[in-house]
């Protein structure tokens, strides 16, 4: 499929690996933060960093929404479906980040609670029009993608009139949040961020487009590339990375032109500023309290905003101690850094919301890591049947990377095929 397979060919993989090599300083280190959800999941899916110098490091930023949702905005989610007998509507992720005295919303849907898994906001719009004798709340989480949708849920309950609709706004602004890393790069509990550019989400990018960022290049001295979520995206932005820190250079360059612009969709732009403002301050998980960074509902529209409607009230809780799912998401620690990790934390039983969502570094480095041990066969297509059986038999375990087995699939070619068990 155009966009898709072409931007997932092996020999280009290879060329832009070779590219990096050559454009790569060998007397200096480069750092670069991915800040979205995805580009981590394509690069541990693919295998992006063993095709990378050992010189050139990628960091994992908080730019997975489920991820940096702090326990005190779940435990409001909770209340809600639990206290106030509401139906509570929220994507799936959601239903599964830990929350206070081993709750989450899955835990607490089994103790009773009417809580309802939505592809979108239409979806919990639907159920409170076919549920008029209850009330109905979405639990709205996501950056700048997200939030229109949400937006056109509540004006469409405004024209509707419905009673029985509202929102728990958590959606968050990802600007805000690079500001803040860039701001207080040394943070004493976790210790200190190095960062020579940032590789700019895809999705978000579309909405917000290329303008914003420009602050951080003229202000910061960070270069920014704006990158598709396909890995020979990635390391085409990578290569720009490189280059700009070669040259001196910290501009907003846009590896993804083929989706954003400069300026973004100024219809959801207008139609996010029409229903919601600022917050004062919002509470990140990893980043702590960010001023200005995440968004509620306008007092045009405060009659279905849930904080106001219900009394509940937002208490600050601290994550588990033997998480490092904070400095994960600040890009201090990698995944493997974690002692829970792999161990008493799963996808399967998750102990830090890093673990939930497929966005999330800890469940990418989990699904496609470097800490199992594989069987690795070859087989020649040209074998015989006895033969194949011969090598099935007498196959030998190895310690293989997850995603080096990835970069294989993109970069080896010919008659042996390499696959896993």
């Amino acid at each position: 499929m155009k966009y898709i397979d072409e931007f997932r060919d092996g020999e280009l993989a290879k060329g832009l690996g070779v590219a990096i090599r050559q454009a790569a300083d060998a007397s200096r280190s480069y750092h670069f933060m991915e800040f979205c959800g995805g580009h981590t999941h394509a690069i541990s899916r693919y295998g992006v960093s063993d095709l990378l110098p050992d010189n050139v490091r990628m960091i994992h930023g908080p730019g997975c929404p489920v991820c940096v949702l702090p326990v005190g905005r779940v435990d409001m989610a909770i209340r809600l479906a639990l206290e106030c007998s509401v139906i509570l509507c929220t994507y799936g992720d959601t239903l599964r980040v830990p929350a206070s005295d081993s709750l989450s919303l899955m835990k607490a849907k089994a103790r009773g609670g009417d809580i309802r898994m939505v592809y979108s906001s239409a979806d919990a719009l639907k159920i409170a029009q076919a549920n008029p004798e209850k009330q109905v709340v979405f639990f709205a989480i996501g950056f700048e993608t997200t939030t229109p949708p949400t937006a056109v849920a509540i004006k469409q309950a405004q024209a509707l009139g419905l009673k029985n609709f509202s929102v728990l706004s958590c959606h968050v602004l990802t600007p805000s949040a690079i500001s803040n890393i860039l701001e207080s790069p040394e943070v004493r509990q976790w210790g200190t961020v190095p960062l020579d550019g940032f590789i700019g989400p895809a999705h978000v990018s579309t909405i917000i487009g290329s303008r914003p960022y420009e602050f951080f290049a003229e202000e910061y001295r960070k270069p920014v590339v704006i990158a598709g979520f396909e890995p020979l995206d990635v390391m085409q932005a990578i290569l720009m990375l490189v280059k700009q820190v070669n040259e001196g250079r910290a501009v907003v360059e846009n590896e993804f032109s083929r989706a954003v612009t400069r300026d973004g969709n100024l219809k959801a732009q207008n139609l996010v500023a029409e229903v919601f403002e600022l917050r004062r301050q919002f509470e990140w998980r990893g980043l702590n309290v960010v001023p200005y960074s995440g968004l509620r509902i306008r007092k045009e529209f405060a009659e279905f905003d849930a904080e106001k409607r219900f009394p509940i009230e937002y208490i600050s809780v601290a994550d588990n101690k033997a998480c490092e799912c904070g400095a994960i998401l600040r890009g201090v620690k990698k995944p493997q850094d974690c002692k829970l990790f792999g161990t008493v934390c799963t996808p399967e039983n998750p102990v830090g919301s890093c673990m939930v969502s497929s966005e999330g570094a800890c469940a990418a480095h989990y699904t496609y890591g470097r800490y199992k041990d594989f069987r690795l066969k070859t087989i020649n297509h040209r074998d015989t049947e006895a033969q194949r059986k011969e090598q099935k038999n007498s196959v030998l375990a190895f310690s293989v990377p997850r995603d080096l087995l990835r970069g294989m699939s993109l970069c080896l070619c010919g008659e042996k095929r390499f696959f896993h068990d």
